[in-house]
């Protein structure tokens, strides 16, 4: 993939171009990208699939997909396949390399009775606001357990009752003897196991014990033969803890490295906030399009190469940052400005009549398929007496920089005519239903013969050959860049942007539009960039999302304030 192809460009590859020219691991790259099945994937997991995928490309080696699936209350099959889904969406692959913790539950509870045999590990039976209390705080040491000293063959008799059922949740855990005065939290005998009688979503009722995520993962990585195991900065602290397994263990070593991870203004990728947002109603699913899932974002119009090109955008760094929502726009934008074919679409209709036009009579114009491709072509538009334009397009009190449609005033319609307004039409109410124009037959070509100018061009369908469909107005889903930390001190929830969705119907299409399939892409023209919505839309109402504006709209707004 040419996009991230960017060899030692950043201090990952660096590391890993070094171990290969001093031959560490016999010159062999070996990554993996290890989700948890416990949600759909997020913006900021692309920047990880991207970097250990791109980097196995990259120097010939090779990534493998796993699950990292050890907490049975939380996990689905439904999420595991959407996984693997977005990743094949995002353009890689793992071949047959796909993998979970819970193919590993056997060794890993063969490795944790070693640690017990060698005196590291001990089952422990304080409940857990009792080992909270023991641990003690970062600053002041914690308290050992009264269990520490449990002897060995007491451990190994109480852990295979753990692992047989007898004793209910909560009882027992196992955990490791490292240091409770060890200023590394993760290292005050953390637990192993913990007892849970819950089925799993791939090994059943097998298992009623459960291994904890840190004890599972490092384990894994070696068990795979992996040699980078890239991990995001909150990781970082668990290092220690991952080499002191390994290291009791004797088992093959994975380096560790840390990157900071993708953070996006005005979202939030917690999996359990989000999940707290689909579940109280305040988004439309999972995929709802105005969320940072990659399902969303796919819904919306997102293509694969705008995210990949993103992530190699914002680079690879060891410094936590904020990545601006205008980067992820501009992305999509680049993109679709260079594939997404033009269309005409009217939001908010307003009808006008041209007066001079012979009733009855319509005609084919000829509008451009896309500037940026060459080879993209022309398409026919049809043009009649009656057509619709957009009604910000037309000011009955117009200021002298209004370049548009006016009393009075003349304008370029695209593709078409010079028109010029002369009377308005109004209800009961006072509201503008209609104008009366006049068309100039002689600017076909898009010029007077006389050599008279116009400075506003706007954009129209016909009315006799428009199709109606609904177009959803998309903008960022919080009003606040960093809605869990809020200089507000408001509750996330509570900077939910009320205006992230604005619905419209009756919007009126050229007809090219009919023939569009869920998922196609389009450049409504003036409007910003559009997909067919792949949930909604239907052959008997089309639903379009607006991926994104023309231009950065937020810019402006900050620039406001």
């Amino acid at each position: 993939m040419n996009e991230t192809k960017q060899k030692s460009a950043d201090f990952v590859r660096q590391i890993i171009a070094d171990d290969i020219q001093s031959g560490k691991n016999d010159g062999r790259v070996h990554t993996r990208f290890p989700p948890e099945p416990n949600g759909y994937l997020h913006i900021g997991h692309a920047k990880s699939i991207c970097l250990n995928f791109g980097i196995a490309n990259e120097f010939g080696g090779q990534c493998n997909l796993r699950f990292d699936d050890t907490n049975p209350t939380t996990e689905d099959v439904e999420y595991v396949e959407s996984i693997q889904d977005d990743i094949r969406w995002l353009g890689f692959d793992w071949e047959d390399r796909l993998f979970f913790a819970s193919d590993y539950f056997d060794r890993l509870y063969e490795l944790a009775v070693e640690l017990i045999k060698k005196g590291k590990a001990y089952v422990c039976s304080l409940a857990a606001d009792q080992v909270s209390e023991y641990r003690g705080k970062w600053n002041e040491p914690g308290r050992n357990s009264p269990d520490r000293d449990r002897p060995i063959e007491e451990n190994l008799d109480l852990f295979e009752r753990m692992k047989n059922g007898e004793f209910p949740d909560g009882k027992y855990t196992l955990r490791a003897k490292i240091d409770m005065a060890s200023n590394n939290m993760n290292l005050r005998d953390p637990a192993l196991y913990r007892i849970r009688h819950e089925r799993h979503h791939r090994t059943g009722d097998q298992w009623c014990i459960y291994p904890n995520y840190d004890w599972t993962h490092g384990q894994s990585d070696s068990f795979e033969g992996i040699t980078h195991s890239i991990c995001t900065l909150e990781f970082e602290n668990h290092r220690p803890l991952y080499d002191w397994f390994l290291e009791q263990l004797g088992i093959h070593h994975p380096q560790q490295i840390e990157f900071a991870k993708l953070q996006i203004s005005h979202v939030v990728t917690s999996k359990r906030r989000l999940l707290a947002m689909v579940n109280e109603g305040l988004v439309d699913g999972w995929d709802d399009p105005r969320m940072p899932t990659l399902r969303g974002l796919r819904r919306r119009g997102y293509t694969p190469e705008s995210i990949r090109s993103l992530c190699q955008r914002v680079g690879v760094t060891k410094a936590n940052s904020l990545t601006d929502y205008a980067w992820l726009e501009q992305a999509i934008r680049e993109d679709l400005n260079k594939t997404a074919p033009r269309a005409m679409a009217v939001l908010n209709p307003l009808k006008v009549v041209i007066e001079n036009y012979p009733e009855g009579q319509s005609e084919i114009r000829q509008a451009i398929n896309n500037p940026e491709d060459p080879d993209a072509g022309t398409r026919d538009v049809p043009f009649g007496r009656e057509i619709f334009i957009e009604r910000s397009d037309f000011m009955e009190d117009a200021p002298k920089k209004f370049f548009r449609l006016a009393p009075g005033r003349e304008v370029r319609l695209r593709y078409a005519y010079f028109l010029k307004c002369h009377d308005v039409v109004k209800d009961a109410s006072g509201e503008i239903t209609e104008l009366r124009c006049t068309y100039d037959p002689e600017t076909a070509g898009g010029k007077a013969p006389d050599g008279r100018k116009v400075k506003g061009t706007i954009h129209w369908v016909s009315a006799e050959h428009a199709i109606d469909a609904t177009v959803r107005l998309y903008e960022t889903l919080f009003t606040e860049p960093t809605p869990l930390n809020s200089p507000t001190g408001l509750d996330w929830k509570e900077l939910i942007n009320p205006n992230s969705l604005t619905e419209l119907k009756s919007c009126k299409l050229e007809p090219s539009l009919g023939n569009a399939n869920p998922g196609d892409r389009f450049q409504f023209e003036r409007n910003g960039y559009f997909c067919v919505d792949t949930k909604d839309s239907t052959a008997e109402e089309m639903v379009f999302n607006r991926t994104v504006t023309l231009k950065d709209t937020w810019a402006k707004v900050k620039d406001k304030k």
